[in-house]
């Protein structure tokens, strides 16, 4: 059969697979498949039936909205259809959407549109007469719903009443989408898990679960929250455009989100991709893209609609945060604490535009709570759009080929005893001397939040502990050229660099100091804590238990770890090695004064600097109540551009971000030498 005799074919699989996920998205909240895989089935099928335009049906799910209401909900239409949205997946596309419409419809004027974030959440339509809230319906296939009346009304930001001091059309039929909060989730979640419930696993699951109950006393306990953002056409007629419809339901007492935007022209429009796609992870609840939309409602007539979408707007999707792949086996890693962490050995994946084929599983009564095993289809995600987690396996799609994991009770790196304590879910290796702990430990040291020592990464470290060059941080500074040299793969100029790069670690701020020496419980902000109460090292290594636990934030546990720590006479030899090097953490700045010249300012350095190193220059940008950064971006408010700037340098220009010379810095801070 050739492959234009497979056409057909194809085109029915694809139909029956989407109408497959359809139900169990909208009907059932159980999806076994991705948004992005989602996306890419449909997507195939559309470009099938654009190129084979004898195959298209009207019954086709590319001409249908959702799936038809489930027979456990009473079913009731919607006053207008409640229409879909088509996708765009990338700027260029986001652009062709507007040169389409002009194009088609002869627009010569620039077209004004409204741009709102995409929230990842559940589409509900609810109509109100007289003020008051009648019915609340699901998407269902466009036409009729799920009638959900009596959960939306457990939502404390849904108005059941309007107010009647305001000017509101006797029918309204308003939509909005029903979303749980990202620490909302993650506090329903530890309830679930401390009753013995499994997970959901996402807030987009939690929140259409939660709305789709049989009893509206389970949906009260749950944090449902909601925004809204249209009214159905046949309420909105006495408005010119979409964004006084959006003034209108905040006057009536609807909740809008307030990052909703009107643009001109589609270069807003882009413009507000980029920013929505930067603030994303610090947002409270989750979103997967941005809507665009035609302002005007006399040219939304004009534009007019699909089968299944209006042609006046578009979804414009973000990198998939979620993607399936397979598990395909299960390696132990020490870490420089001497615990045992499972990892993921995954098939490789594109999360969040990222390539991923690891993540940490934490710990083998995680790997049981998730029943994950070694051949499972897993679902991974990046937690924070970071951070890379299997969220769970998929036991729908297992053959039987798969294998339970269990922990060694032996060290794989050094063969020595594992033991597991009562009050810890962690397994250890109690040799303190075991070569991955070193190793760990030295990785830690050197790292960006550490030392931050540019070229001595993992892989370096471990060759230098292999040779045994190096076996705690107080080596490192000692390292000669000649010896570096003697490496495989290391040249002259290689090991230049680097001597550099350690030389150039000596002045570190004394938090990242406390943070690189690898003190159990001190992460970060603990780092912090004791580096604005204690100036120097000497200083802490003389604070007792009670001095430390009389510090905000720092209790029982982490006291006992500093005094300990210090105490140990490897330790103090360590940092007496340190001291010899010429290493000397920094004293943190006292707080900036009102009006400090670099007050809410966010600074970025380039390039190599002459007169300060970049530990030090941090210093001053916060002495002046400014925040360095390391990326380029809208929020930069000036580069300094030193010696042999990078590619920063042309992306700060092309954002018309000030550029500063280090002299112009150094007399922007109020520092003459």
């Amino acid at each position: 059969m050739t492959a234009e005799e497979q056409i057909p074919a194809r085109i029915e699989e694809l139909r029956a697979l989407i109408e497959e996920h359809n139900k169990r998205y909208y009907q059932l909240d159980d999806p076994h498949i991705t948004d992005a895989e989602y996306d890419r089935l449909m997507q195939e099928l559309v470009s099938l039936e654009e190129a084979y335009p004898a195959f298209k049906t009207k019954a086709s799910p590319t001409a249908q909205v959702g799936a038809a209401p489930a027979k456990t909900f009473t079913a009731a239409a919607h006053l207008s259809p409640m229409l879909s949205l088509d996708n765009a997946f990338s700027e260029a596309q986001i652009s062709d959407f507007h040169e389409r419409l002009k194009r088609m419809f002869e627009i010569n004027d620039a077209i004004d549109y409204v741009v709102e974030p995409k929230l990842d959440g559940l589409g509900i339509n609810l109509i109100y007469r007289q003020g008051e809230l009648e019915l609340g319906l699901t998407r269902g296939d466009g036409l009729r719903g799920e009638d959900v009346t009596a959960n939306l009304k457990t939502i404390a930001a849904l108005p059941r009443r309007l107010e009647q001091q305001r000017d509101f059309p006797a029918e309204l039929e308003i939509r909005g989408e029903v979303i749980i909060f990202k620490e909302d989730f993650r506090k329903l979640n530890e309830t679930r898990l401390q009753q013995g419930e499994p997970p959901f696993a996402n807030p987009r699951n939690a929140a259409a679960g939660s709305l789709r109950q049989l009893d509206a006393a389970v949906t009260a306990r749950r944090p449902l929250d909601i925004f809204f953002y249209a009214l159905g056409s046949n309420s909105a007629n006495s408005f010119p455009d979409q964004w006084s419809i959006l003034q209108a339901l905040a006057g009536w007492g609807f909740k809008v989100n307030p990052l909703v935007r009107r643009v001109q022209g589609i270069k807003g429009c882009i413009e507000f991709y980029r920013e929505l796609n930067e603030l994303r992870p610090t947002l409270p609840y989750e979103i997967d893209g941005m809507v665009i939309k035609v302002c005007s409602l006399d040219l939304q007539r004009r534009i007019g609609n699909l089968s299944r979408a209006p042609r006046w707007a578009l979804a414009c999707k973000f990198a998939a945060q979620q993607e399936k792949t397979k598990l395909e086996g299960i390696n132990v890693q020490v870490g420089r604490t001497g615990i045992l962490t499972p990892v993921a050995i995954l098939k490789p994946v594109g999360v969040g535009g990222v390539v991923v084929s690891r993540a940490s599983l934490h710990n083998e009564e995680e790997i049981r709570r998730k029943d994950i095993r070694i051949g499972d289809w897993v679902l991974l995600q990046r937690a924070g759009d970071v951070i890379p987690e299997v969220v769970q396996s998929l036991a729908n799609l297992r053959d039987g080929s798969e294998i339970p994991f269990a922990m060694p009770d032996h060290c794989p790196e050094c063969g020595s005893a594992v033991i597991r304590l009562e009050e810890e879910a962690a397994h250890r290796c109690i040799n303190f001397s075991c070569p991955a702990q070193v190793r760990e430990r030295l990785i830690h040291f050197a790292s960006r939040n550490g030392m931050d020592i540019d070229g001595l990464g993992e892989g370096l470290i471990t060759r230098l502990v292999e040779s045994k060059l190096i076996g705690n941080p107080g080596d490192i500074y000692f390292l000669t050229r000649e010896q570096l040299t003697r490496l495989d793969r290391m040249g002259s100029k290689s090991a230049r660099n680097l001597i550099d790069a350690i030389n150039r670690s000596k002045n570190p701020p004394l938090n990242k100091f406390l943070y690189a020496l690898g003190i159990h419980h001190i992460g970060q902000q603990y780092s912090l804590v004791l580096a604005r109460h204690f100036p120097t090292v000497s200083e802490l290594m003389m604070a007792t238990h009670n001095d430390l636990i009389s510090l905000r934030g720092i209790g029982p546990e982490a006291a006992k770890a500093v005094v300990s720590f210090f105490q140990e006479p490897l330790n103090r030899r360590m940092l007496e090695k340190l001291a010899q090097a010429g290493v000397v953490a920094l004293a943190l700045p006292a707080p900036a004064p009102a009006g400090a010249s670099l007050t809410g300012k966010n600074i970025l350095f380039t390039g190599t600097m002459e007169k300060l190193t970049r530990p030090q220059a941090k210093i001053l940008v916060e002495k002046a109540g400014g925040m360095v950064k390391e990326s380029v971006s809208r929020n930069i408010d000036y580069l300094i551009a030193a010696a042999n700037p990078g590619s920063k340098l042309q992306q700060a220009r092309s954002l018309g971000i000030t550029v500063l010379s280090e002299d112009d810095f150094l007399k922007l801070v109020g520092e003459k030498n």
